[in-house]
């Protein structure tokens, strides 16, 4: 009885911590097209303003934190150059041969087709079963990577393994470093994966100084950013906040009966456009939503 108890109370707060994520990030929407209107007396914007790494919001029944990701956070599949690919994938702990094999893999998807002939890759993926050809056009979605030769689920969805002291420790995930919206430019400093930050050329201290420094307090514009860096290398590549797509990602945990935070947590996402309001009487438009992702 008690197991079956349990079982069902924990079924409970899972349902309860998905509806806290979704309404979060329904609210998180309405906070950025608020904006800056109003402010806290101490000056803080009540709501939101541009930049905003996170907004935390706590209902009676549980505590959410929604990360506002913008796109130009990651690396633009379409159209990065493919040096900056392939640093990426050696970040991310692919070895040198299979990066360059990816990259090549990633150009020829995203490439036209030539005199309508089949390629090097194309001959390959036509002797898989089931068999299929390179798209030869933009990758409309990031899963796509998962057809490139070379490519693994460990590599695109990020897996764990052991430091030096044998602590399990997770390893990045190529799904939250590039975007077929992303930047090739203009990186969003306090957002970027540390991943991506490396591949665009910051030296490794300057990484783990910049994340260091976000975490207390976000950027707030791109004169504080230079200030802070000073010149080093591949600074010239980042800025502060995002244009107009953006990732909402949500993590709940629902309160129990002492008023405690649930060990029950549940994450759930929105990738969205804001639109025009000279054109569209929408103020945005959803582009993708994820009911469960995963969160580090």
């Amino acid at each position: 009885m008690r197991s079956e108890t349990g079982r069902v109370t924990s079924s409970v707060d899972r349902l309860k911590a998905y509806y806290l994520a979704t309404g979060a990030i329904e609210r998180a929407l309405l906070y950025m097209q608020w904006g800056e209107g109003q402010r806290n007396p101490d000056g803080t914007p009540r709501y939101y303003a541009a930049g905003m790494p996170r907004l935390e919001f706590q209902f009676p029944s549980g505590g959410v934190t929604v990360e506002v990701i913008p796109e130009t956070a990651k690396m633009n599949l379409n159209s990065s150059p493919p040096e900056d690919l392939y640093n990426l994938l050696l970040v991310l702990g692919a070895e040198p041969e299979r990066a360059r094999e990816i990259t090549a893999g990633i150009l020829d998807w995203r490439t036209p087709q030539p005199l309508g002939e089949p390629t090097m890759f194309d001959q390959l993926y036509l002797s898989q079963n089931p068999s299929f050809r390179s798209r030869h056009a933009s990758f409309e979605e990031i899963e796509e990577l998962l057809l490139i030769q070379g490519m693994t689920p460990e590599l695109f969805y990020g897996t764990y393994g052991h430091d030096a002291q044998g602590r399990l420790m997770p390893h990045r995930a190529l799904k939250d470093c590039v975007s077929v919206y992303g930047a090739t430019s203009g990186f969003d400093a306090n957002t970027a994966d540390p991943a991506v930050l490396a591949a665009i050329g910051l030296p490794p201290d300057v990484v783990d100084a910049l994340v260091r420094a976000r975490r207390v307090r976000p950027f707030r514009n791109a004169g504080e950013l230079a200030a802070f860096l000073e010149d080093a290398p591949g600074t010239n590549r980042l800025t502060v906040g995002g244009s107009t797509i953006f990732t909402l990602r949500a993590t709940a945990r629902p309160r129990v009966q002492d008023g405690k935070l649930s060990d029950a947590r549940w994450s759930a996402a929105v990738l969205f456009k804001f639109l025009d309001s000279r054109f569209f009487t929408e103020p945005y438009h959803v582009l993708r939503w994820y009911d469960n992702v995963w969160v580090d």
